[in-house]
């Protein structure tokens, strides 16, 4: 089972998690005070609603895959050994401006998302060729 989990920061500061699939009806969610916490309450829904539903005679897969959609407040929060001033300095784009999104202050454009994505990926890509 492929699970889709969007991961948001509250005005409360809060993170939140809520997935696109259900199952039975009943979706999954989490909720924390960093997305660590946020992540592990929502692993915990998917594996009480799988359990839950074989104990009721659902057939259920054992295994599922999650893939996690951020908001620009939960990647940092996330990767929090991230400087966001630093990526900013790669991307391209303001220093300021990143600080303001990575707070939840301000909120870029579909333009900059791509960008921001874009760079995410580089640096994957870049790390996955390093050899020590």
């Amino acid at each position: 089972m492929k699970i889709t989990a969007i991961i948001e920061k509250g005005t409360d500061g809060m993170y939140s998690i809520r997935s696109e699939q259900h199952f039975d009806g009943n979706y999954f969610g989490g909720f924390g005070e960093s997305v660590a916490i946020a992540k592990e309450d929502f692993i915990e829904s998917i594996q009480e609603a799988l359990t839950d539903a074989k104990a009721e005679g659902y057939e259920t897969e054992d295994s599922y895959t999650v893939n996690y959609h951020y908001d620009l407040p939960s990647f940092f929060n996330d990767f929090d050994f991230i400087n966001a001033s630093k990526f900013a300095q790669y991307v391209g784009i303001n220093e300021s401006k990143m600080r303001q999104y990575k707070s939840g202050t301000a909120y870029p454009s579909e333009k900059i998302v791509r960008k921001i994505l874009d760079a995410i990926h580089r640096i994957g890509s870049e790390f996955s060729s390093v050899s020590l």
